[in-house]
């Protein structure tokens, strides 16, 4: 069964830091593509940022553009989201997805809450 694993969520003031972590398991990691998505109750689900494979190429939504660091561990199944200056915008459930270099299965985390205050 797999299993994706979101950890790290939390409040946080304006300005702030968080590292989330997904911790994958039930599926041969270094065949998926990992990503972070984000939802915010009344917004629709918004793409945060992507690692491939080997962790070679990495993407970015323009909102998070060089606040926001992906990076992933092969040897653990782990990757994580590094958030720096962090604004109330940021708020919204983060989700880590695995998506098959295959291109043919994708699975989604239960989310972990991000909540950023003024």
């Amino acid at each position: 069964q797999v299993q994706l694993v979101e950890s790290g969520g939390g409040l946080v003031q304006a300005g702030g830091s968080l590292i989330l972590s997904c911790a994958a398991s039930g599926l041969t990691f270094k065949g998926y593509d990992m990503g972070w998505y984000r939802h915010d109750p009344g917004k629709e689900r918004e793409f945060a940022a992507t690692i491939t494979v080997s962790g070679s190429a990495t993407y970015y939504a323009d909102s998070v553009q060089s606040r926001f660091t992906i990076s992933r561990n092969n040897a653990e199944n782990t990757v994580c989201l590094q958030m720096n200056s962090l604004n109330p915008e940021d708020t919204a459930v983060y989700s880590c997805i695995a998506v098959s270099t295959l291109g043919h299965t994708a699975y989604w985390g239960q989310g972990t809450q991000v909540t950023v205050s003024s």
